[in-house]
Parts: structure tokens; C-alpha cells; sequence
């Protein structure tokens, strides 16, 4: 089904992670999508916001109760009524450059790839994915994100 994704870029650093960044965007969100389980089925909306690590950290401390920045946090829209003809609100997944940065040179990653294994993260979220709720859930996540990069070619962010 149709799924609407909405970028928004408020640090322009991000511009130089790609030359074409919406479409990595895109891509990487519609993969993760792709590969969750329980997708839905008619049309769907999610937003992106790719932002600093003062924004991250401030949404972490007040959503989350933790005064830290985190790579990516996502946020799953409450259940909406069906609208015929209206994309079902599904959430948003925003994402800390300096923590990504920072991330992708310590795992000697590129840019690019870490990015899209966030956003595929992100967005298995919103779909209901959870790895924090045990081992098998984290195993099953870990997977889900692994064929989702696959199909981007990205290599799997777990391998040894």
C-alpha cells in the first residue's frame, strides 16, 4: 500500500551524509517498512525529522526520562480511526547527527549505510518491533533490520 514519508532536515549538516539525502530517506524507510510483519494495509504516513543531538537529547529526557542524546528515537502515532482516502498516521522516527557521526566512525561504517540502518530501525519501531523486551523480540528485530538492508545493499551492521 501507498506509504507517504515526510522529510524534514532541520540541521543541514545531514545534506552532506548524500547527494540525493530525501531519497536515501526514503528508501531506507520504505525497506523497513517493507519488511515488518505488521505493516498495514492501507495507505500509511510516517515523518522523519533529522535534527542535532541537543534536539534528541532534549525529546529523550522529556519522553523518555533519560538526559542523554540517542542515535534515533521513534515515536508511534496512537490508533487512529480508518479514514477512507486518509494515510494512516504511523509516527515519526528522528535521528541525532552528531550521535550517527560519531557512531559511524567508531564502527568504521559509512555515513550513508549507518543512516539507513537507522531509519530501518526507526520505523520497524513504529511498526511494532521492540527489542528491548527480550532476547527473542531482540533477535527477531536484529533479522527483520538485516533483510531490510539487504535489499539496499547495505551489509549486515551485526556481522563481526
Amino acid at each position: 500500500m501507498p506509504l507517504d514519508i515526510d522529510v524534514a532536515v532541520e540541521d543541514p549538516r545531514w545534506e552532506g551524509v548524500s547527494p540525493d539525502l530525501e531519497a536515501l530517506v526514503i528508501r531506507a524507510v520504505e525497506a523497513g517498512y517493507a519488511a515488518a510483519p505488521e505493516a498495514p494495509a492501507g495507505p500509511a504516513e510516517i515523518s522523519v525529522l533529522l535534527t542535532d543531538d541537543a534536539s534528541v537529547q532534549a525529546l529523550n529526557r522529556t519522553w523518555r526520562g533519560k538526559d542523554k542524546p540517542t542515535n534515533v528515537l521513534s515515536f508511534p502515532a496512537p490508533p487512529q480511526p480508518v479514514v477512507a482516502g486518509m494515510a494512516a498516521p504511523l509516527g515519526d522516527v528522528v535521528l541525532a547527527y552528531d550521535t550517527m557521526l560519531r557512531e559511524s566512525a567508531e564502527q568504521s561504517k559509512p555515513l550513508a549505510d549507518h543512516l539507513a540502518h537507522l531509519l530501518v530501525h526507526g520505523t520497524l519501531h513504529l511498526l511494532g518491533q521492540d527489542h528491548e523486551t527480550g532476547e527473542a523480540e531482540a533477535d527477531a528485530m536484529e533479522a527483520l533490520e538485516v533483510a531490510a538492508l539487504r535489499t539496499l545493499g547495505v551489509p549486515d551492521p551485526y556481522a563481526d
